[in-house]
């Protein structure tokens, strides 16, 4: 079996786990399950997996306090299982670093296209595949984006990010200097109908300036605030 398909399901509904662990498996990937946020916390930080699946609602811990808590050591991506009527929740879920979010009930099938599309935005090229692939490389002053591997470098040091976090940043720098709306990188960097606070979008930048700001004022600097507009990611003329 092939480690780098290993998906974590925490959710205490024991209906639930069986049905996403099926058609998961169905797709060739390894499924593990914790039916609580202690438990599920705990696998999350002791083992490597390719994706977490976080059920808002837990007993023990609640989603929020085990995303924070993986946030804390890991950037494994993960998609947020939320009820309908906890729109606050799931904006507070991507405050702590959630990267997608799908409401119940909600069809199997749409799970596993999500992860799949997550996967597809966050998964590095293959060693042994490196010198068939061109590079796709952004090179600024302070900031590298090695997209091919999904890597940043600020001053010199990686920079870990969730997906979400260097989407954001990736699609920021591939248009230097061009102001963006919050509207637009909603639709442009979370890629489906979005129907969520615009404050998500500040959160990501915020979170986003705080860990380069940790290894690079400079790089810090480059995410800029257009009061009252957007964000841009601001390159200064030769």
């Amino acid at each position: 079996m092939d480690e780098n398909n290993k998906i974590l399901v925490v959710e205490d509904e024991e209906r639930i786990r069986r049905l996403l662990k099926m058609y998961l498996e169905r797709e060739g990937y390894i499924v593990e399950e914790a039916d609580d946020g202690y438990r599920g916390l705990e696998l999350a930080i002791e083992e490597e997996y390719t994706l977490i699946i976080l059920d808002l609602m837990l007993p023990g811990q609640d989603g929020i306090v085990v995303c924070k808590g993986i946030r804390e050591k890991k950037a494994t991506p993960i998609i947020m299982l939320t009820a309908k009527g906890e729109e606050a929740n799931r904006i507070e879920g991507f405050e702590v670093g959630a990267d997608d979010y799908i409401v119940k009930p909600f069809s199997p099938r749409e799970v596993v296209l999500r992860v799949k599309a997550l996967l597809r935005r966050s998964s590095s090229i293959p060693a042994s595949n490196i010198e068939k692939v061109t590079k796709d490389i952004l090179e600024f002053q302070h900031i590298l984006i090695e997209n091919d591997a999904h890597r940043v470098l600020a001053g010199g040091i990686e920079v870990g990010l969730t997906p979400k976090e260097y989407e954001l940043l990736h699609f920021l720098a591939t248009s230097p200097n061009k102001v963006f709306d919050r509207e637009q990188l909603l639709k442009e960097v979370w890629k489906y109908e979005f129907f969520g606070d615009l404050r998500t979008v500040d959160t990501h930048v915020k979170r986003l300036r705080e860990k380069l700001n940790k290894v690079s004022k400079d790089a810090a600097k480059m995410i800029v605030t257009v009061w009252g507009v957007g964000y841009k990611f601001e390159v200064a003329d030769e």
